[in-house]
């Protein structure tokens, strides 16, 4: 393939991005929930068959793919990959100073930056504490990029972990945190951990969104002190 029609594929794939209730759908669909045209076009402030529209050329696209049960329609992104990229790509965006209007506001806001789901790994404060302690543990190796080391392999052993074979999903990669701006962890490590936490109940979800209550038992993850004390309100 030449690169001039290398570019215009990947200038057809933008121009799906390239719009507000789009890229509005792809960030609500970065929970790794299902949701139907209607959740979205109530999130997304458009009428069923507007959404009904861009979900299909998402869908063709392959940015979304769809699931069907019985005769409900649900769409969730297509893959783990995906998520990273639309995470990446939200970071890197230029970000606009919010000003949160009431103490509701401010209080989803700091949940939302202290500890959430990315797709199904840990993101936020949380999500790069976890891989800076990790690293300093001598557990991830960045020389050439990331890499699980054997001592890391060994830690997971010791908290029960077990990685699940995905389709050649690397087993860890970073993906560019949104609120950070540093790499949290992603690939089959990422999705363990975060699975991990959660069947511990070492975080829990929070209704309405991708946030996260921490408890003090992430210091089985090797979190310090200090640390878990910035993440719990």
């Amino acid at each position: 393939m030449s690169t001039q029609t290398e570019g215009q594929e990947l200038a057809s794939w933008a121009r799906m991005l390239a719009d507000a209730t789009r890229a509005t759908v792809c960030l609500a669909l970065l929970d790794g929930r299902a949701w139907t045209a209607t959740e979205l076009a109530r999130l997304a402030k458009v009428s069923r068959p507007t959404i009904s529209e861009h979900l299909n050329l998402l869908v063709d696209g392959g940015l979304l793919r769809e699931v069907r049960q019985g005769r409900h329609r649900y769409v969730q992104l297509a893959g783990p990959d995906t998520a990273e990229l639309i995470e990446g790509l939200a970071a890197l965006a230029p970000r606009r100073t919010e000003v949160a209007n009431s103490l509701s506001a401010v209080s989803k806001r700091d949940a939302f930056a202290r500890a959430r789901t990315c797709y199904d790994h840990l993101a936020g404060k949380l999500g790069v504490a976890l891989a800076d302690a990790m690293t300093e543990r001598g557990l991830l190796d960045w020389s050439d990029g990331i890499t699980l080391t054997p001592e890391g392999s060994a830690w997971l052993d010791d908290l029960g972990i077990v990685l699940e074979g995905r389709n050649g999903r690397p087993a860890v990669r970073s993906c560019l945190d949104v609120t950070e701006r540093r790499p949290h962890i992603a690939g089959a490590v990422g999705a363990a951990l975060c699975s991990h936490a959660l069947r511990e109940g070492w975080v829990t979800h929070i209704p309405g969104g991708r946030a996260l209550k921490v408890t003090g038992s992430v210091r089985e993850f090797g979190l310090g002190v200090g640390v878990i004390r910035e993440l719990q309100p």
